[in-house]
């Protein structure tokens, strides 16, 4: 009853981040939490298994050799990373790549091979091609068979067991009985059914490992945008540069139009506009001042200014918005493959069903050879192939369907996950609306102003300026000449057409109202407001009436303002909250989970970070930030939302398939165990029945081909 004392103890401790490629399954979780916490000095371990990470909580003078001592004797090697945030380059699936194609070209000459020995070649020619065979699959079995040789190895020196142990026991046993048989001229060998194996399970395992690492990236995605270093101005009026991770509070940095701020801090001189998408997604750049507060990665736009550090490096706003989207990622390890799941029961069942058809037979009469022969079929018939193909061969095919409608799934699991959505989040600026402001009322400008605003716009890279100057050039409008041009810091641009100034500004809130506006001013005319509409998403009003089909109840979630985003809310006939801060999103999320819904979010911007993350599902368009494209689990491409509800009908689809593939995978080990226990099954055999069980499970998977519909 008295645990939340403990637990405030923990917060408290330092925490050392590892790097643990070794981890293959929900149980490596389990070995990794629950022992280190019984090692001194550490208090708690928390797994990402997607980027393949630890977090370990421990008391100060527990030093990082002894965690890294602690992580080996559990069969792990581990690789301490600094403070960064950034991800770590992982060289396993081009590994796994390079193992499964030397298997599968080894297969299919030892095939060629063992087809002349079944159509009845005896005596030399059968040792001769025996002997072939086996110069053939002895290098193969050594390079391809590595990634579970060094896994078996890293679990038995340290007393423990994984699921690579049997199907190392297994190829190793095979490989030694096949090269007796070439040795004693014996009738048969069995290199065809190992190297068969070997690139079998290879493949599974490589399918996996891609869509794994294509969901590792948000993070560092998400830092790129704070800037590498600034000029930071010396107490003496001098100037320097300094990297990122030099800036220290209290230091004044010189920041020039068009550039992000490396660290948070305070506007000392200077007025300008700064685009704070990062953390509002409100497409607006908002006017900063004097005493005003910036933060790190966004984006000065239009005048120099001088601002005063209040935090850089970790404990700037961008690395914690970088942390909500790493703990917030901390969930989806937890969605591992059913397979894997099994995987801690799955090895010391199959060593026992081989260990008692062994000695089953022996005491049966049937000899060492015979016996052995069985408990390496056993050993071979009950390799999971089948049962690891299930899930990724379903996602790789509709993964493939998806891309041709445009949608670009990074990682597999998503789709198990987006199966099971039954409430969707939309941001509104990108993502329900196309996030490009278009001049609405392009006629208000008499047609012998058009030029002049033309000029003007041209001489500014603000995006309602840019928006105006797509709109005249649209028109064939030809720029006037104008001279004298100067950028008013948070104002706009002016400059002289002829004696007469001209201006394009900001207007007063009475004007614009609640509108994207801005303000053409000739001499002293009355000004002339010009309005902008960020158009609606071409199929939204579509898409949320088949999400409402499906069961998925739609709303929008915002960082805009709510003036901006009631008539966007009207229209789709959506509620909506507004002004919300990432922190919100990620509340938001987090109560409609304990209410017990599955949540879709889709948004594009480097605020909906965390919320894409922390979603039991998420979308990104391909317009969206990279960092949000990264964070989601997919892309979708075009203007228009139809995608959404295209991807969650194929994630049903996929499920199904899944499910089907799981009972094909397990009807098949119920048949084929018992027949390799009783002998009626050689590794030969025993190979191509698991090989063709994976057959079975690819071409049920080729079903979703047409699942994007």
């Amino acid at each position: 009853m008295n645990a939340p004392a403990p637990q405030a103890s923990i917060t408290a401790l330092p925490e050392t981040l590892f790097a643990v490629p070794g981890m293959r399954c929900a149980g490596c979780i389990s070995k990794i939490e629950t022992g280190l916490t019984q090692v001194p000095g550490i208090a708690a371990a928390r797994v990402n298994f997607t980027a393949k990470r630890v977090v370990i909580s421990h008391l100060p003078e527990t030093t990082v050799p002894e965690i890294q001592r602690a992580l080996a004797k559990l069969g792990f090697e581990s690789q301490p990373l600094g403070d960064e945030l950034a991800g770590i380059s992982d060289e396993s699936s081009r590994e796994l790549l390079k193992a499964m194609a030397v298997a599968g070209f080894a297969m299919m000459n030892i095939m060629l091979l063992s087809v002349s020995v079944w159509s009845g070649a005896t005596g030399g020619t059968k040792d001769l091609f025996h002997w072939l065979s086996a110069l053939i699959a002895l290098p193969t079995v050594a390079y391809s068979g590595r990634p579970f040789f060094r896994s078996a190895w890293a679990a038995l020196k340290n007393r423990r067991t994984n699921m690579d142990v049997p199907i190392s026991i297994g190829v190793a046993l095979t490989t030694a009985l096949s090269l007796h048989e070439t040795f004693v001229s014996g009738p048969h060998a069995y290199f065809d059914g190992v190297v068969m194996l070997l690139f079998f399970l290879l493949t599974g395992r490589w399918l996996d490992s891609v869509m794994r690492d294509r969901a590792r990236d948000g993070v560092s995605a998400l830092l790129k945008h704070k800037a590498a270093g600034a000029l930071v101005l010396a107490d003496d009026g001098t100037s320097s540069w300094v990297n990122a991770d030099a800036l220290k509070s209290g230091m004044v940095m010189l920041v020039a139009a068009g550039e992000r701020l490396a660290a948070d801090g305070i506007v000392t001189k200077g007025r300008s506009q700064f685009d704070l998408s990062l953390l509002t997604g409100e497409s607006a750049p908002v006017q900063v001042a004097p005493d005003d507060s910036v933060h790190a990665g966004t984006l000065n736009v239009d005048a120099p200014v001088e601002v005063k550090i209040t935090a850089a490096g970790a404990a700037t706003a961008l690395a914690d918005i970088a942390r909500l989207m790493e703990d917030a990622g901390q969930s989806k390890s937890r969605y591992v493959r059913i397979a894997d799941r099994a995987a801690r029961y799955y090895a010391p069942a199959v060593h026992t069903l081989a260990l008692l058809s062994f000695a089953g037979w022996m005491l049966a009469g049937a000899g060492w050879h015979q016996s052995l022969l069985i408990a390496v079929a056993v050993l071979i018939i009950t390799c999971p192939c089948a049962l690891g193909l299930a899930v990724p061969a379903a996602q790789i095919v509709t993964a493939g369907a998806l891309m041709k409608k445009g949608i670009l799934v990074k990682d597999g699991s998503a789709l198990e996950r987006l199966a099971e959505v039954d409430r969707a989040l939309f941001d509104k600026t990108g993502t329900l609306t196309l996030g490009r402001p278009e001049l609405v009322d392009r006629d208000r400008l008499p047609a012998s102003a058009k030029p002049i605003a033309l000029a003007l716009a041209r001489a500014s890279r603000h995006p309602l300026s840019q928006a105006l100057r797509r709109a005249l050039e649209a028109d064939g409008v030809a720029a006037a000449d104008i001279t004298d041009i100067r950028e008013i810091a948070g104002q706009g641009v002016e400059a002289l057409y002829g004696s007469e100034r001209i201006r394009l500004e900001r207007p007063d809130a009475r004007s614009a109202g609640a509108s994207l506006a801005v303000q053409f001013r000739q001499g002293d005319a009355p000004a002339i407001v010009l309005t902008f509409e960020d158009g609606m998403r071409p199929d939204a009003q579509s898409a949320l009436h088949q999400l409402r089909a499906l069961g998925i109840e739609s709303s929008i979630v915002s960082g805009d303002r709510a003036e901006a985003v009631q008539p966007v809310a009207r229209e789709l006939s959506l509620t909506a909250q507004t002004a919300m801060q990432p922190q919100d999103k990620l509340d938001t999320i987090s109560r409609l989970a304990a209410a017990g819904h599955k949540v879709l979010m889709i948004g594009d911007g480097l605020n909906d970070g965390p919320a894409l993350a922390a979603g039991h599902a998420s979308l990104a368009p391909a317009s969206a930030s990279d960092a949000g494209q990264n964070a989601a689990d997919a892309v979708f491409m075009g203007d228009s939302l139809a995608p959404v509800a295209i991807a969650v009908r194929a994630a049903r689809a996929t499920q199904r398939i899944v499910r089907q593939n799981f009972v094909l995978a397990i009807g098949y080990n119920v048949i084929a165990v018992p027949m390799a226990i009783m002998g009626m099954v050689t590794p030969l055999i025993a190979a191509l029945a698991m090989s063709g069980s994976s057959i079975i499970v690819v071409a049920n998977a080729l079903r979703l081909k047409g699942a994007a519909k």
